[in-house]
């Protein structure tokens, strides 16, 4: 029988991109090239753990996340597959780590500002949360490559998480944090907007005042309809491309970045 090429790769103990990403960004790669075809199942947890040398929670976060996002499908008693394309998600999850490392690139974060402060009116609106509530607002670089991509500002009810440090947000993925502590985005609002950068985020970014950018601002909700997330970003125009694909079974959209 014909190895599994998933159990062929390898992770990197000495990456700072969490194990279970990796594994997933692995799996993805094999799913989008072609070399795993729908309906093709994936090695077992216990043939994961083997051969990635990881806990059998690492295999499960991994394989849960690849399942929120409509890409494998669980049937028991039988093992995991690969999923039809337009099969119907039942819930979203994002994730830069996993969405960089998915395209064979390098993500990093740099942390420029974390603190906790309170919900003014038009944040309170977008928060669907009163004035006044605390929230932990944090803003990162996110680079590809050791080059920066993406600045970008994101708000948190503070009692989702009321333990929270600088150190955790720049050590762990904080979507992992959350992911342990039961918060699971369900469903997510992108908008996406044409702007021009001013400095200082033109500057941080790398590029020169003026340059074309994409302003994006999403809201993710857990599956009561709680809004837990707001976030704002500027993302570099010059190397990213947005494609959206209309068919009779639903739209897809997807970022994909320049090298």
């Amino acid at each position: 029988m014909e190895k599994n090429p998933i159990l062929s790769a390898r992770l990197s103990l000495d990456s700072d991109i969490p194990l279970y990403a990796q594994l997933v960004g692995i799996i993805k790669r094999n799913i989008s090239t072609g070399v795993l075809a729908v309906g093709e199942s994936l090695p077992s947890e216990a043939e994961l753990c083997r051969a990635m040398g990881v806990s059998r929670n690492t295999v499960r976060q991994a394989i849960g996340e690849l399942e929120d996002e409509g890409l494998v499908v669980r049937k028991r008693g039988r093992g995991t597959f690969v999923a039809e394309p337009a099969n119907n998600r039942r819930a979203v999850r994002y994730s830069f780590t996993t969405e960089v490392s998915s395209m064979g690139k390098t993500p990093s974060s740099t942390l420029v500002d974390f603190c906790v402060t309170e919900l003014d009116e038009t944040l309170s609106e977008k928060m669907e949360l009163r004035p006044g509530t605390p929230v932990y607002c944090f803003t990162r670089i996110r680079n590809v490559d050791g080059e920066p991509l993406i600045l970008e500002t994101s708000y948190y009810p503070h009692y989702i998480y009321p333990n929270l440090t600088r150190e955790m947000v720049e050590t762990h993925s904080f979507y992992s944090l959350l992911y342990h502590v039961g918060i699971i985005p369900f469903a997510a609002e992108d908008v996406y907007e044409a702007v021009t950068l001013e400095n200082p985020n033109a500057e941080m970014l790398g590029v020169a005042e003026g340059s074309c950018a994409f302003f994006h601002q999403r809201r993710t909700r857990t599956e009561d309809g709680r809004v837990y997330e707001y976030t704002r970003s500027y993302i570099r125009g010059d190397r990213v491309l947005l494609d959206v694909q209309m068919q009779k079974s639903g739209i897809t959209f997807t970022r994909s970045i320049d090298a």
